[in-house]
């Protein structure tokens, strides 16, 4: 089960913190390995993004766009491609995930599979750049 150290929005509202700093507050191994794994094969998947910070939460970025962030909460991980219609188009791949409008959700014992991860990323790299 995940258990962040205070919450990741309070961890933004003052000075910058990076992903590495955010995942450091992730307690239980095996959440904090998955959502390093899942933030590696996004960064792999896009070269040309930027670490930032959208919503409150560490993410990748294309110019001033957010293009895929993840999160632990207590009951699950997330990840958020910041886009309805992108995880609208992965269809039937996200079948046994739970997700709502915005984001995905996955565990450590169930990770986002890399190819997965790596279409979410181009899918809305494709929406920001064209």
């Amino acid at each position: 089960m995940c258990r962040p150290v205070g919450s990741l929005v309070s961890a933004y509202r003052g000075a910058m913190a990076t992903f590495e700093e955010y995942l450091v507050t992730v307690t239980d191994d095996a959440d904090r390995a998955a959502l390093a794994h899942a933030w590696e094969v996004a960064s792999a998947a896009a070269p040309d993004a930027v670490e930032g910070a959208s919503y409150g939460m560490p993410a990748l970025k294309i110019g001033k766009s957010p293009l895929f962030a993840v999160q632990a909460t207590k009951a699950h991980l997330s990840a958020y491609p910041f886009s309805p219609p992108v995880l609208e188009g992965l269809g039937d791949r996200l079948d046994g995930f739970k997700r709502s409008k915005g984001s995905v959700q996955f565990s450590s014992a169930r990770p986002l599979p890399d190819d997965v991860i790596v279409e979410l990323v181009q899918l809305r790299r494709t929406e920001i750049v064209g």
